[in-house]
Parts: C-alpha cells; sequence; structure tokens
C-alpha cells in the first residue's frame, strides 16, 4: 500500500481488552505488521458480545482483530515465555494490558522487557494507568466514562429534552476504551518517531486520562467557575434538529454562518431584530432561537433542509443512522468501508476513521483463526 506508512514494522499485541486491540488496530490500519498473542481458549475479546448473526464469531473480535495474525502462547509456561521472547526480539512494538501485578510472573514486566529488548517500544494501556494509586483498579467502560467526567454530562442536548427523567447513563460502545485506544497508538508512534535516538521507551496509557481529554471544554469551564451539567451541556441554539423524516444536525459559529440560516428560514420577523446580531445576545436567547427552529423544521423533510441550507453555506447536514453511514454514496466515494471475510460471512468493515496522503486505507484480511500462525495457515 503506497499511502502504509508503518509498512516493514512489527507489532505484537497481547490483549484481552478494546484499549490495547485497538491501538493495535490503528497501527496495522497504517501498515504494521500485526500479531495477537493469545491463550490457548483465544483472547477474551474472541468471547464479548455482540455476536454476528447465527454464529459464535464476535463482531467486535472480528473488527478489532481484522487483519492481524494469531500466535497461541502460554505465558505461564518457560516454553511460552521463550516463544514471547523470539517474537519480541523482532518486533518493534509491544502492546499489553495485563494488569500489572500478574506482569513479572508472566514475564512482561517494565524493567524486564527492556533489559531484554532495549529498542523495544513497550506500550501499557490500563483503565487507571500502570502508577499510581488506582493503577490495580479494574473497569468496565461504564467505570472509566464516570470517573473521567463524561458520565455526568450525559445524556444532553436534545437526548436529554426527549428523556428528562433518564438518569446518567453512558456512549454506547467501549467509547473510553477507544479513546485509551487512540492514546496507546499515538504514544506508540511518539516513541518510535525518537527511537533512534532515544531508543526503546515504555509508555504508560491511561484510558481515564484519554477519555477525561474528550471534556476539554468542560473542565476550561470548570476553572473558570462553571460546572457544567448534562442538563445544560448543549450548544445554545443549533445541535440535532427533528424534522418531518428525520434529524439534521446544525451549528452556527460564524456571522456568515447565522446570516445564510436566517436567509434559509425565510427571514422570519423573530430572526431579524437588531438584538440578534450579536452573537453573545444569540447565546443568551438560544432557547428561543431553537423554538422557532424545531417549528421551522418539524413540517420539513431532512433532504429539502440540507440541499438549501448547504447552498447558502449553513454548516448542517443530515443525521444519519448506523445502518444509512454504511450504505451512503459519501462514504463509498471516501473509501471508509471495506468488504471482509470475517469467519461469519462477508461484511462492510470501517476501514480507519481517517485518510492519509488524501487516500483511504486498506485491511490486510479479517480476523485471524486462532493460532493461525502456529499451524502455518493462511488467509485469503
Amino acid at each position: 500500500m503506497s499511502n502504509a506508512p508503518l509498512s516493514g514494522l512489527r507489532v505484537v499485541v497481547h490483549a484481552n481488552g478494546v484499549a490495547a486491540a485497538y491501538a493495535a488496530r490503528l497501527l496495522g490500519t497504517l501498515g504494521a505488521e500485526t500479531i495477537l498473542l493469545e491463550s490457548a481458549g483465544g483472547c477474551a475479546l474472541r468471547r464479548e458480545p455482540p455476536f454476528l448473526p447465527g454464529t459464535q464469531v464476535s463482531a467486535l473480535f472480528a473488527y478489532l482483530a481484522a487483519g492481524a495474525r494469531s500466535r497461541v502462547c502460554d505465558l505461564a509456561s518457560g516454553e511460552g515465555r521463550a516463544t514471547l521472547g523470539a517474537i519480541l526480539s523482532q518486533a518493534d512494538v509491544f502492546i499489553d494490558d495485563t494488569p500489572v501485578a500478574e506482569r513479572a510472573a508472566l514475564g512482561l514486566d517494565e524493567a524486564g522487557l527492556a533489559a531484554r529488548h532495549p529498542d523495544l517500544i513497550h506500550v501499557s494501556v490500563l483503565p487507571f494507568g500502570a502508577t499510581g494509586p488506582k493503577s490495580g483498579w479494574r473497569a468496565e467502560d461504564i467505570q472509566i466514562q464516570h470517573a473521567s467526567g463524561e458520565g455526568y454530562l450525559l445524556p444532553n442536548g436534545l437526548s436529554v429534552e426527549m428523556f428528562p427523567d433518564r438518569p446518567p447513563v453512558k456512549i454506547h460502545g467501549h467509547f473510553a476504551a477507544m479513546q485509551g485506544g487512540v492514546a496507546a497508538a499515538l504514544g506508540a508512534l511518539a516513541a518510535l518517531w525518537v527511537r533512534p535516538e532515544a531508543g526503546g521507551q515504555y509508555v504508560d496509557i491511561s484510558s481515564q486520562d484519554a477519555t477525561l481529554a474528550v471534556g476539554a471544554f468542560a473542565i476550561q469551564r470548570l476553572g473558570d467557575g462553571s460546572v457544567e451539567h448534562r442538563v445544560e451541556r448543549s450548544f445554545r441554539y443549533g445541535g440535532v434538529i427533528p424534522c418531518a423524516d428525520g434529524f439534521v444536525e446544525l451549528l452556527t459559529l460564524e456571522q456568515r454562518q447565522w446570516d445564510g440560516l436566517v436567509k434559509l428560514l425565510g427571514e422570519p420577523a423573530w430572526a431579524l431584530d437588531p438584538a440578534l446580531a450579536d452573537s453573545l445576545e444569540r447565546s443568551r436567547q438560544g432557547p428561543m432561537i431553537n423554538g422557532h427552529i424545531r417549528e421551522w423544521a418539524a413540517t420539513r423533510k431532512v433532504e429539502d433542509i440540507v440541499r438549501e441550507g448547504q447552498k447558502l453555506s449553513v454548516p448542517l447536514a443530515k443525521y444519519y443512522t448506523p445502518a444509512e453511514v454504511v450504505h451512503d454514496a459519501h462514504e463509498r466515494v471516501r473509501g471508509l468501508f471495506q468488504p471482509v471475510e470475517t469467519g461469519a460471512g462477508v461484511f462492510d468493515m470501517l476501514v480507519s476513521p481517517f485518510h492519509l496522503d488524501g487516500a483511504p486505507l486498506a485491511l490486510r484480511g479479517g480476523p485471524p483463526a486462532l493460532g493461525e500462525m502456529d499451524s502455518g495457515e493462511t488467509r485469503a
């Protein structure tokens, strides 16, 4: 692949959680050869629901392990640790989410790996990091989201208006762990960048810290003395707007965008109030403005609003359902999805959330069969 900058690098991952596996997935999508170390029973992600229809193939594992190869390695045995040493001697990056207290017995401790593999980039990714008072804590995604403050702010916007009695929840899926995975991938890349001068390094990633960064604006306002809450956390006006046949998302930040919105709405008298020429006054009157926008949008179709709004440079777009995202022409043109054999059939799979050098990336293949490297099996 011409736009695969990590071609020629080898990433070894020992993952039972999403964060470490997602970090390896990102690096693999950039061209690195990725090897998944698994126990004889396979890593825990293979048993994580939901499962692809009519099978016991984990959809989550299929996504996270796409393009990787599998090697069974019993780290509790001397033979397994010797195999690990041989694999890491040819690796550039090792990503691990083994609990800190268990690492030394398995030959995965920071000092031991650094002594045996001085040029290795060793990335640890845990819910609360590998150092500090919470380093031994385990956590599911819901705990990480709330420990980072993000859970306190959910649901918000239209969701809290539609379901005002709903308690704080969590973002669907593995949002916090994936934030940790992104941070781990970036940490690995940064360490690789300076490896010619610095040699191997140990990178300690906390998914809590990574998710905390998502709420940077809330933290900034906390410094100003304002404590955000899910009821208050929304754009003053705009956001997700219900229409006659779906939803659009709207956000006007610049004066010209507001002017375009006023034209889109038909220049009603309320929008022509001279006071609303001031952006601060518009923020103060956000609920009133949104009430008018929603009343206007409720009788109009999404396609019509988007077409006319974009002509006027109003920053809005259709709010897609997951099924619409997969089949939309825009995503097809950008090459965001690739048909992948999963072991339960061929499915369209998100390759990467970004392009490189103006072109989409590609996956090497689907998820590996357990231990395929041991038996010499190869994927089509």
